[in-house]
């Protein structure tokens, strides 16, 4: 544990941000509305008194289910700072898990989506006292009679305790402790079980703490933030919202699902200091529109001064499309394409790759672009310390294990999965397989999960296979099972791009066939692919935009 991560109230560090920022701009919608932090904290305080009228105690479960958007961002800071426990659930959901998930979680209120709530019932979620609407923040539902009078009763009593206006010395929010229970965020993991992950204040904070030196001196109350992975999920939760809330930042919310085509748009607009990313965009955008200048380049990037030349020009204008006012591009929630981080690494791309999980709110790795090793996610943040399970745990994979003060209380309601995910000693088993050089710095070798055993006993990790088939021309996706002792490449192929390129469908499926034995060639013998098949549209997916193995898996 670093003797300097001394734990600190959340709560009270949104206060005093509030205040010190009251008229800076908080919270926007991307080409919608925005408010200042004295604009947030008067929709709390309005949402404070609706939840006394509604007999919500400190303590109670609040659900929030919406896409995202900025009174998401309302709904779970008014939620924290009132004293209660908030429960983001993914709005990709469908209705059935939602209604299991409010009912399990004992949520007391609801803040939900509109497209959500058409397909929602409150007879389903007989817990529930209150639910409110996110698009506006009215109240839509209420075991009580007097939706009106509750409704007609807040405004009354904020005019009465406001006269005017709210002040920035009239915050006074709830005071947190280091192990009291802040989030209980629901999984939506590769496995397929939801889980509820009980994230305590005290992850909060050192997550946030870790932020704050990561950031220094490339973000303050005067930076922007581009926020477009899901805000239920614990990254985007927390690194494109609840730090930048401590440092009076401004958070510019994408509404729209966001397509490589809208993010690089609002890169241009909004210039953020740092971007929070999942690899694949970072892909998308290599495959899209620098891969083929490459190849179009290949013989003149051997010529010394003219290559060095080339390679600026394209490191310039990816610069320029993400904005060109960032530090670095921070990216976690999956591996990444080592073709991609190759080239990335070789022109000094400002890039770093971190790692974590929702079970430590979330991170647990990271280094700065300009030191971090290739092929490294960092080393452990402050307050964590990192071990691998092997007998040689520099050299020879073993599964990461954690313990800090950024790891979870355990799963809400499940003691036998929690019994489960701690060693006899308290370190958190994390699941993931990798190895830590003498400088500390960790390298992820896959999942304990998604390893293949080969023929003479050999660990295969199926995403070290899939970067290479994902390298190869008109593939957008693969998966690498097992299968009847073999190893079958699932391939979901670019028909869009191989159309324009004038083949029909099956003209590029022969293509790709004939590709195999190019991949085979960068492969170990152990590891060889057997079959291919292809997929006729795009794998099923977790909101990371990771895919949803569990679904594809045959005879493990």
């Amino acid at each position: 544990m670093n003797p300097e991560l001394k734990f600190e109230s959340v709560n009270k560090l949104f206060e005093k941000s509030f205040r010190d920022n009251w008229n800076r701009p908080a919270l926007s919608n991307y080409q919608g509305g925005t408010f200042t932090y004295g604009e947030l904290a008067t929709k709390i305080e309005l949402l404070h008194m609706g939840f006394e009228r509604c007999g919500l105690r400190k303590g109670d479960k609040v659900a929030i289910c919406g896409r995202n958007q900025a009174n998401w961002a309302v709904a779970l800071l008014a939620t924290m700072t009132y004293g209660a426990v908030a429960v983001p659930i993914l709005h990709e959901f469908k209705a059935g898990n939602i209604h299991y998930l409010v009912n399990h979680s004992e949520a007391k209120a609801l803040f939900v989506d509109s497209v959500v709530w058409e397909n929602l019932s409150e007879d389903e979620m007989p817990g529930l006292s209150v639910i409110i609407g996110l698009g506006d923040l009215k109240y839509i539902y209420s075991t009580s009679q007097k939706m009106q009078a509750i409704r007609d009763g807040i405004f009354r009593a904020f005019l009465q305790k406001h006269p005017g206006r709210l002040h920035p010395e009239d915050l006074n929010y709830y005071e947190d402790s280091s192990e009291e229970l802040a989030l209980i965020n629901y999984t939506s993991g590769t496995s397929g079980f939801s889980k509820g992950v009980m994230i305590p204040y005290r992850a909060l904070y050192a997550n946030i703490y870790a932020a704050k030196f990561i950031a220094e001196p490339q973000m303050d109350n005067t930076s922007n933030m581009v926020a477009m992975l899901p805000s239920a999920h614990m990254y985007g939760m927390m690194f494109e919202l609840l730090f930048e809330m401590t440092i009076g930042a401004h958070t510019h919310f994408l509404t729209r699902v966001p397509s490589p085509k809208i993010i690089l748009k609002a890169f241009q607009d909004i210039h953020p200091a740092v971007i929070i990313a999942v690899p694949l965009i970072i892909e998308k955008v290599y495959k899209m529109q620098l891969k083929p200048v490459l190849d179009r380049t290949k013989t003149f990037r051997y010529i010394p001064i003219l290559g060095q030349a080339i390679e600026y020009k394209i490191k310039s204008e990816l610069v320029k499309a993400f904005g060109g006012e960032f530090e670095e591009v921070i990216l976690g929630g999956a591996a990444f394409n080592p073709e991609v981080e190759g080239f990335l690494h070789h022109i000094h791309f400002p890039y770093t790759t971190g790692y974590g999980m929702t079970e430590c709110a979330p991170l647990l790795t990271y280094e700065k672009w300009s030191k971090l090793p290739k092929g490294s996610c960092g080393k452990a943040i402050p307050g964590c310390e990192l071990r691998v399970d092997s007998p040689d745990p520099r050299n020879v994979p073993g599964e990461i294990q954690v313990r800090g003060m950024n790891v979870f209380l355990g799963y809400y309601r499940n003691e036998e999965e929690t019994a489960k995910c701690f060693t006899e000693d308290g370190w958190f088993r994390t699941g993931d397989m990798g190895v830590i050089d003498k400088q500390g710095y960790v390298y992820l070798r896959g999942r304990i999960k998604c390893m293949i055993l080969g023929p003479n006993g050999q660990n295969i990790y199926p995403e070290e296979l899939e970067a290479v088939i994902n390298n190869v021309s008109y593939v957008v996706d693969s998966l690498v099972i097992e299968d009847n002792g073999g190893l079958t490449a699932l391939i979901y192929p670019d028909f869009p791009q191989g159309t324009n390129d004038g083949m029909n469908n099956e003209q590029l499926l022969e293509r790709l066939k004939a590709e195999i034995p190019e991949v085979n060639k960068l492969l170990p013998a152990y590891a060889q692919i057997k079959a291919v098949e292809f997929m006729p549209e795009d794998f099923e997916r977790t909101p990371k935009r990771s895919i949803k193995r569990y679904l594809y898996q045959r005879n493990k």
